[in-house]
């Protein structure tokens, strides 16, 4: 089994795995939930095998991810483990969320967090989604009280614009910014990874293998169980399936001649990207697990990665990532400080 080795997440002394693993799927929107037994011992297998950076999220279940996680910690695992938890995405109905960052919220979610993980301290928290009806500012000032009060260690965001992660830094180190980015989403490095490296802030990779995609083409979709929100996706809609199944195609080729498997292969490629890169990918099955990890061994050339870059460009990859109705939750803006009046 592949070596997993540790690196340095941003500039505020985080050190975690090289790879990490998001627990998402084993609670939520990828179907129904999975036995709590077989989750628990798939967390435990990750962190014997050197994958400690674990993320969750209160949103997951909600909040039956985070408990998961609380009971697979118990037993001096804690110790040993990154543990990165988010806040922000509140769910107000069936599928509706909403995105709150005022501090009251804040600080109830973090307290809930904790209560729910039964940790006196969370790693890295994580702004999940950008409130944008309020300055990045003010969400970051609780979050830094938090930070004093010996709540959290570090600071983290997910999905904010470059000017966002800026003005949220200026307020108070930001450790990680958390995005998708993998062979087929790559709207984040024109401005968001040149921004991040410019601030010595560390960059995790969510879905890196494009949701399961990039690991299974066309047929992941046949076999999505019911209530998987992958298949409301635009990307994974016939119309743009038809198309989207060629670059599964091109990457399984290249695979086949390196002697991986395609997951291998588009996960190499994010780790590729650079030492400040952190991918997480989600997996249920302790065969995947260990797919993933090596990936670590894949190495590629500069016309390798040229290559794999060709078979997704942006005008091959039909669809957004998200549906419009979620818009808000990518790349997100704030109102100027002056425009927020404390209530």
């Amino acid at each position: 089994m592949a070596k997993v080795g540790r690196m340095k997440l941003g500039s505020q002394g985080l050190e975690v795995s090289q790879q990490g693993l998001g627990c998402m799927g084993m609670s939520a929107f990828y179907g129904p939930p999975k036995p709590e037994p077989d989750m628990v011992a798939l967390i435990h297998h990750a962190v014997q095998s050197g994958v400690t950076f674990l993320d969750t999220s209160d949103v997951y279940g909600p909040h039956t991810n985070e408990i998961l996680l609380g009971k697979a910690l118990k037993g001096g695992v804690r110790d040993k483990v990154e543990l990165a938890t988010k806040f922000g995405a509140s769910l107000i109905s069936e599928g509706k969320f909403e995105n709150r960052g005022d501090p009251a919220y804040v600080r109830a979610a973090c307290e809930g967090s904790l209560k729910r993980l039964d940790i006196d301290c969370i790693d890295l928290y994580y702004q999940h989604r950008i409130d944008t009806r309020l300055p990045v500012e003010v969400t970051i000032g609780e979050l830094k009280k938090l930070v004093e009060e010996g709540k959290i260690k570090y600071i983290g965001l997910s999905e904010a614009s470059a000017s966002t992660i800026r003005r949220a830094h200026a307020v108070h180190p930001i450790t990680a910014v958390q995005l998708e980015w993998s062979l087929w989403s790559r709207d984040v490095e024109e401005h968001i990874i040149p921004s991040c490296r410019e601030l010595g802030i560390g960059i995790v990779a969510y879905s890196p293998l494009g949701r399961g995609f990039l690991s299974s083409g066309a047929k992941l979709i046949e076999n999505l169980p019911e209530g998987d929100y992958r298949k409301h996706m635009p990307r994974f809609q016939p119309e743009n399936l038809e198309t989207n199944k060629t670059i599964f195609e091109r990457v399984n080729e290249m695979a086949a001649k390196k002697g991986c498997t395609p997951s291998q292969l588009a996960l190499a490629w994010v780790h590729h990207q650079g030492n400040d890169v952190c991918p997480i990918p989600g997996t249920t099955k302790v065969e995947n697990f260990n797919q993933n990890i090596g990936a670590l061994s894949v190495k590629l050339t500069p016309q390798e990665m040229a290559e794999l870059e060709s078979f997704a460009a942006a005008d091959a990859v039909k669809g957004d990532r998200y549906r419009k109705d979620a818009r808000t939750w990518k790349n997100s803006d704030t109102p100027p400080l002056s425009s927020w009046k404390a209530v």
